[in-house]
């Protein structure tokens, strides 16, 4: 059988399955997501030994501690992950959720929230997300699809093994959840065009991997992650206030989507602000890229580059720019921006309403750190990832992001 043909079959019984999980009751659902936690606490041993090839795999190949740390699975993580389902249960389903009205033809309609169907996700190095992104499928009664990187190859097979096995012990179908075993490029690929058998592809990961399923995919795409983020401080922003935001979008998780990767300055507060503020970055060692004006007041700055503005560093690495105005930060934003989330630091209404009607993101803040873009923050319990599309969802995607709409109209011999 060749490749194609392989994961033809693969979202070929995923499709079969979806139309048996879309009828399941809350409470079948749930009961699978606790079986699978329940198998995944008690393989914890089977889990952790597959993880180390992984992680052995990855040191061999001189693969970066911060890679390292993001692959890992430890008893503590697994029970994170088993933490993670549990609190699923506990939130509200989606499915069947809708109003119902009556037209002055008589006829009744029920506007409702069904599963996609069939959700495939191709995604890095996180072994976790093979669970999560499951878990959440399964919990809109949608099928799924997993294609992994080879860097957790090892343990995404044993994970996936272990919740087919739940999904048996369940009476569901255990092709509701399939994992692309091969890890060759052609892989992706081929997954990115199952168009027939897959409703809608979802890729988890770094710009790279976007950019390819976003311009090579013919099944539908939701487009998550990229996160060239911004923050701008004003003219009448608090500066410890600034600081204190600045740092903690930049710093506390430079890897994340959510992290700012360029920082804009009014040029009136500039002086007294960048002088504190590389003052308090020097405890994490940050690399700042600055424009002229910049280096000027940080001697310490590097000159930036055009591309510098454009680029998402995930890194300990930040780009500055002194401007002239909020409008100019504004279109500065517009640009470069990848649409995920952008912040203002100010203690004008003006500035801040400006802001919030004119910056074009998913996400925007006045006085508050862009790494609150997160489901969990917003009050969704989980999610598969933040849209930065504005096509069916944008922002983070929680539960209801998984399903679409159905009518049901009823009637009584009506006609038009």
């Amino acid at each position: 059988m060749s490749l194609y043909e392989e994961i033809e079959t693969l979202c070929g019984n995923a499709k079969a399955a979806s139309s048996a999980l879309a009828l399941a009751t809350t409470e079948q659902k749930n009961s699978l997501l606790l079986k699978i936690a329940e198998l995944l606490a008690a393989s914890s041993d089977e889990i952790i030994e597959a993880n180390g090839k992984d992680l052995q795999n990855a040191r061999d190949a001189g693969i970066s501690s911060a890679m390292i740390d993001r692959l890992t699975l430890s008893e503590t993580r697994i029970k994170g992950i088993c933490a993670s389902l549990e609190e699923l249960t506990r939130l509200d389903d989606p499915i069947g959720k809708g109003e119902n009205y009556l037209r002055p033809s008589g006829i009744e309609i029920s506007h409702i929230r069904v599963p996609l169907g069939v959700i495939a996700i191709i995604y890095e190095a996180r072994p976790n997300v093979t669970v999560d992104s499951a878990a959440l499928c399964l919990k809109t009664g949608n099928a799924v699809v997993l294609r992994g990187g080879k860097e957790a190859i090892n343990s995404n097979t044993a994970l996936v093994k272990i919740m087919k096995r739940a999904l048996e012990d369940c009476g569901f179908d255990p092709h509701s959840v399939g994992l692309v075993e091969s890890v060759e490029r052609e892989s992706a690929q081929i997954l990115m065009n199952m168009r027939g058998y897959v409703d809608v592809l979802i890729p988890r990961g770094g710009k790279g991997l976007i950019k390819s399923v976003t311009e090579n995919a013919t099944v539908p795409v939701i487009e998550t992650g990229a996160g060239n983020c911004h923050l701008y401080v004003d003219e009448s922003a608090d500066v410890d206030m600034a600081i204190k935001i600045a740092i903690n979008a930049k710093c506390s998780r430079p890897s994340v989507c959510n992290a700012i990767e360029t920082m804009l300055v009014h040029v009136s507060i500039a002086p007294r602000f960048l002088i504190e503020f590389a003052k308090a970055a020097k405890e994490y060692d940050l690399e700042i890229r600055g424009c002229a004006k910049t280096t000027v007041i940080i001697p310490d700055a590097k000159p930036a580059s055009e591309e510098d503005f454009a680029t998402e560093y995930n890194d300990y690495i930040l780009a500055v720019k002194v401007v002239n105005s909020c409008s100019e930060a504004i279109d500065h934003i517009n640009k470069y921006s990848t649409a995920h989330s952008e912040a203002i630091v100010t203690s004008s209404e003006e500035s801040a309403q400006k802001f919030l009607n004119e910056v074009n993101s998913a996400a925007v803040y006045v006085n508050a750190s862009t790494r609150f873009t997160d489901g969990g923050e917003f009050g969704f319990g989980a999610e598969i990832g933040i849209s930065t599309q504005k096509l069916h969802v944008r922002g983070p995607m929680g539960l209801s992001a998984l399903t679409t709409e159905k009518y049901l109209v009823r009637g009584n011999g009506n006609i038009r």
